[in-house]
């Protein structure tokens, strides 16, 4: 709904984005909001104040990612990251504002611990059906 008001409609639009991270083996749905998803929970053991950016590329051939400005995490605790999603709001554990969507690791879960980065990059992409 949120692609569909603000690019087509052109109500309101903001290309404030957010990445959080998403705990172990993360369950996204359609239906998820930032204040309701039962098939997730956030990690927030890092130690960046909120959330980090969205700094897409440039967009080719329906897909865009943030290869080249990666969101970086600084851990400082333990936990099993499984996946990331993309808010517009940036405060971290925060359940307020849109989520666009999020999805499990192609690699599956990571096992971090206080001192490791994780680099996190994100692909979008345009499908026709």
């Amino acid at each position: 709904n949120e692609l569909l008001d603000k690019t087509f409609k052109g109500s309101g639009y903001t290309a404030a984005w957010y990445v959080g991270l998403a705990a172990g083996t993360p369950t996204f749905a359609a239906g998820d909001t930032m204040a309701s998803h039962a098939g997730w929970t956030e990690v927030t053991a890092y130690t960046e104040g909120t959330r980090q950016a969205l700094t897409p590329g440039t967009v080719a051939a329906g897909s865009v990612s943030n290869s080249a400005s990666k969101a970086v995490f600084s851990v400082n605790g333990t936990a099993t990251v499984g996946g990331a999603f993309l808010a517009t709001v940036n405060t971290k554990g925060g359940t307020t504002g849109t989520l666009y969507g999020g999805g499990a690791f192609a690699e599956g879960n990571r096992s971090v611990v206080s001192g490791d980065t994780l680099n996190v990059t994100l692909t979008l992409t345009v499908t026709a059906s």
